[in-house]
């Protein structure tokens, strides 16, 4: 069982005000309740909370994500076509994306310079840029 959610994962919910169900409260505590940051995709947070026997569907787990990301909690992170991350960071910055192991990490943003991107087209304005460099071991 689950242990009881700490302040800091009900907080975090609450901060977005989103009710706080016992699935949201088990899944916050394995985001944020050590108040670290974490990448994370549906499928290893379903893992993770099955290994701390939560109560949760991978469909849960995937409602969830995405009421996170709609409340602002949470940054979606896409490094391919069928393959997102979950970034409790929601601030902007770059991520490296280990092609080896599948993992994505954060890449220093003092050492990210885009002089300019392309005018967005006429009816559009741009959201965000996502920067996410690709490494492979050598």
């Amino acid at each position: 069982m689950m242990p009881r959610p700490s302040k800091f994962a009900t907080d975090w919910l609450s901060t977005a005000g989103l009710r706080p169900t016992r699935q949201r409260l088990a899944l916050a505590e394995l985001l944020v309740g050590d108040g670290q940051h974490r990448h994370v995709t549906a499928e290893s947070l379903f893992e993770s909370a099955r290994a701390r026997r939560a109560p949760v569907s991978l469909a849960t787990v995937y409602n969830t994500l995405r009421a996170f990301c709609e409340a602002g909690l949470l940054q979606e992170v896409t490094v391919d076509g069928n393959r997102s991350y979950f970034d409790t960071n929601t601030r902007q910055h770059p991520h490296f994306y280990w092609e080896d192991d599948g993992r994505l990490t954060d890449a220093p943003s003092d050492q990210l310079v885009i002089a300019r991107v392309p005018d967005a087209p006429e009816g559009a304005e741009i959201a965000s840029v996502d920067v996410v460099i690709r490494l492979r071991r050598v």
